[in-house]
């Protein structure tokens, strides 16, 4: 929803203050921002500039007597109340609106999950399929169901002037329509922890819902496009394995995986594991049940997230890292 601000004022650029516009929120946000902003900058050059014409006219000027004014104007006192208090309800007006209208999101909407953890987003869609990149289609409302996994997060679009806070052991909301197709931004706004400025992902607006539809199906489709080893790596990077684990030997805030099928891992129990397809299963869907000596427990669960087939295809990416 626009206002009724000039275009040249929140146009889709948005000129030097923000990113190009990319959905409905985005224009009625900039549209509130504007007028807010020229109302202050109008009053403030005028106050001034009579502060400043004041000053010079009735300074203090050896042998000039002061000037007798009067010390009471109906009508000045009532442009100076009356003036104010109207744009102060027009600016509380549009602002609760537009409040309002973002926190309900519309009946139609395509609804996506999504769950947040250190350091990576899912965006899981209705048919099951999870991916770390936001795919919508244009021109339609969108609404995001969100979940943390472990701390606070907070979903950024600056494209969209969408943001709103992940919590743990709650579900947050927030929609949007896109109106440009393209490649936008998101990354998380709140500090969640050492890499948080690695959590970033982007939001990809496809030109029509048949284009949206038919990139669901392919990406759905994995194992079958997809060796077990090429799906393991898609996964290894979609699902924020990377993060934390390398394929060249350097350690991060887990073990690497070169190398690591098939060897003896010591636990910070003292006992001694071998690294073989049920201690990954299991490491991927409870982490915390081993933990390697030397490093800390702090890899999330991904139960509920992987098919058995996804952990296969991961087993087998992780056997091909010699």
């Amino acid at each position: 929803m626009k206002l009724f601000i000039p275009n040249m004022l929140a146009n889709a650029d948005a000129g030097f203050w923000f990113p190009p516009q990319g959905s409905t929120v985005a224009e009625h946000s900039d549209s509130v921002y504007f007028f807010i902003l020229y109302v202050c900058t109008f009053f403030f050059v005028l106050i001034v500039s009579l502060m400043v014409l004041f000053m010079v006219k009735y300074r203090h000027r050896p042998g000039v007597e002061a000037e007798k004014t009067s010390t009471h104007n109906l009508t000045l006192e009532l442009s100076w109340s009356v003036i104010p208090t109207l744009l102060t309800i027009v600016m509380f007006w549009v602002g609760f609106t537009g409040y309002i209208d973002m926190r309900t999101p519309p009946s139609d909407s395509y609804d996506i999950n999504v769950i947040a953890k250190k350091w990576s987003w899912a965006f899981q869609y209705p048919n099951g399929w999870i991916e770390s990149e936001l795919h919508i289609p244009k021109g339609e409302n969108v609404t995001l169901t969100m979940a943390s996994d472990d701390v606070i997060h907070s979903l950024w679009v600056p494209a969209f002037r969408t943001k709103m806070d992940v919590v743990p052991g709650r579900y947050t909301q927030e929609w949007f329509k896109a109106t440009r197709a393209g490649e936008y931004p998101l990354m998380c706004a709140e500090y969640c922890g050492q890499k948080h400025s690695n959590m970033i992902s982007k939001v990809i607006v496809h030109e029509t819902r048949g284009d949206f539809d038919k990139w669901l199906q392919q990406a759905s489709d994995i194992h079958k496009n997809k060796s077990p080893v090429e799906a393991g790596e898609y996964f290894y990077k979609s699902r924020g394995c990377i993060q934390c684990h390398s394929l060249d030997g350097t350690p991060k805030n887990g073990p690497s995986f070169k190398g690591l099928y098939g060897k003896d891992e010591k636990m910070t129990d003292g006992s001694t594991v071998k690294v073989d397809d049920n201690y990954l299963r299991e490491s991927i869907l409870e982490p915390q049940a081993s933990i390697v000596a030397g490093f800390r427990p702090i890899m999330p669960t991904f139960k509920g997230q992987l098919t058995d087939q996804d952990i296969s295809a991961i087993i087998a990416f992780i056997k091909a890292q010699k």
